[in-house]
């Protein structure tokens, strides 16, 4: 029997494993090693978890005894700190040494920093793991500064409001969740957010971090020893403004995790370099995840990652007949509750050589809509609140249909936009 590690215990992984074990039960003896003390659990539940809306049962996706009933060995806490390629090895930080004849690399991704001074600070936090989650509930009523306005620090603030928290979200930008809405949709996220309690300073750069330490008469410590040791304060923009604040979440973006496959000589550039087999220019390693770059792109939403993890298997399962290649959709969210969803060119400046063309808006107390239109097809749109129609503007999208007969009522929806023939076919089919 062949010998795989997996390296990383996340939701890439985890698929990984779903679909191997179905495709090929009795081909390899599986290890799994994770940094993390935990069973598989969902990320993307990270955030309702925060806000109380769920447990950490309720989240957790893979329990130790999934694991027990196929057969793989589960190594948690311990992380892999090294690859030695030559002898086909990994080498874990509690001294194991486990042979592979198969070696996968889901090390995920790490939270970006914060480049500013005092970062190291008591009270500087992310939110990316569960550890994260399990430290902001245990903070009793406090004043909390969330550096990012993109989804992970969205979501972190309002939940952060919601335990009872006096929150304000720090964003470089001119409206929120800039990278997938425009600047309507998000000026009216903005006043949602702000009409539950979530305070904002929009356009701001974040200088520094404050602290404060304690005297420590006669310690010997140098000034750099007392700085690791001080507390969030404040934090200072750019701009001269101080925000008070006990605590700091920086929610400013995530960076694979390579470092591993760099040391083992692996190609990285951004992540673990990988072809459209998902395996990385050493034969008997593969790679999938936020760690990986494929064709110069890197990842961080579940759709693609799950995609990876399919083809890989294939692979892994010697069934070789399948190739990742990245199709654009749609990105669906909600935050609090509040459904958005774009795709494509929404704003018409994405190919340089061609004309804006048209845009169609709709705005309405319950949702809001935009449809970019170019020669006579939709480029990209944006939805928020009311997304029922979204499947369908995403249709027209992707087939890249002529919208020339539905110019009039595109912006309507699909219901408005059947042809008469399309509702007497309807008519009979529900009278039949």
């Amino acid at each position: 029997m062949k010998r795989l590690v997996v390296v990383g215990n996340g939701m890439a992984a985890c698929r990984l494993l779903e679909e191997l074990t179905r495709l090929a039960p009795d081909l390899y003896q599986i290890t799994v090693v994770g940094d993390e003390p935990f069973a598989g659990y969902n990320r993307v539940m990270l955030s309702p978890l925060l806000g109380g809306g769920t447990d950490e049962k309720t989240i957790t996706t893979h329990p130790h005894q999934w694991y027990r009933d196929r057969n793989i060995r589960l190594i948690t806490g311990s992380p892999v700190v090294a690859i030695h390629r030559r002898r086909r090895q990994v080498e874990t930080a509690a001294g194991h040494l486990l042979d592979y004849d198969r070696l996968l690399l889901a090390t995920g991704a790490a939270p970006r920093q914060l480049p500013v001074e005092g970062v190291s600070l008591d009270g500087v936090v992310s939110f990316r793991d569960l550890y994260d989650v399990r430290r902001l509930l245990s903070l009793s009523a406090a004043r909390v500064v969330v550096v990012g306005g993109g989804f992970l620090g969205l979501e972190a603030a309002d939940a952060l409001v919601k335990q009872g928290h006096d929150v304000t979200l720090v964003h470089s930008r001119g409206h929120l969740l800039n990278q997938q809405l425009d600047e309507s949709a998000g000026h009216r996220l903005q006043q949602d957010l702000e009409a539950r309690g979530l305070k904002f300073v929009m356009q701001a750069r974040t200088q520094s971090i404050e602290g404060t330490y304690p005297e420590e008469k006669g310690s010997g410590k140098s000034s750099s020893e007392k700085h690791r040791h001080g507390r969030v304060a404040a934090v200072h923009l750019a701009d001269g403004q101080r925000l008070p604040a006990d605590y700091v979440v920086q929610a400013v973006g995530i960076v694979p995790r390579a470092e591993l496959a760099a040391s083992a000589g692996l190609t990285v550039n951004q992540g673990i370099r990988v072809d459209d087999t998902l395996q990385t220019f050493d034969p008997a390693i593969y790679a999938i995840g936020e760690c990986v770059e494929h064709r110069e792109r890197t990842f961080g939403l579940v759709a693609p990652l799950y995609e990876q993890a399919s083809v890989c298997a294939s692979h892994l399962a010697e069934l070789g007949h399948r190739r990742y290649l990245y199709a654009d959709s749609a990105t669906r969210l909600k935050i609090s509750g509040i459904d958005l969803v774009s795709c494509g060119d929404f704003l018409g400046d994405k190919e340089k050589d061609a004309s804006p063309g048209e845009t169609q808006q709709l705005n309405l107390p319950g949702s809001y809509r935009r449809l970019q239109i170019r020669d006579n097809r939709v480029v990209g749109m944006v939805l928020y609140g009311d997304v029922s129609d979204a499947p369908f503007f995403e249709k027209l999208w992707k087939e890249k249909t002529d919208i020339s007969a539905l110019r009039e009522t595109l912006l309507l929806g699909e219901a408005f936009c059947k042809r008469p023939g399309d509702r007497d076919q309807n008519s009979e089919e529900i009278a039949a």
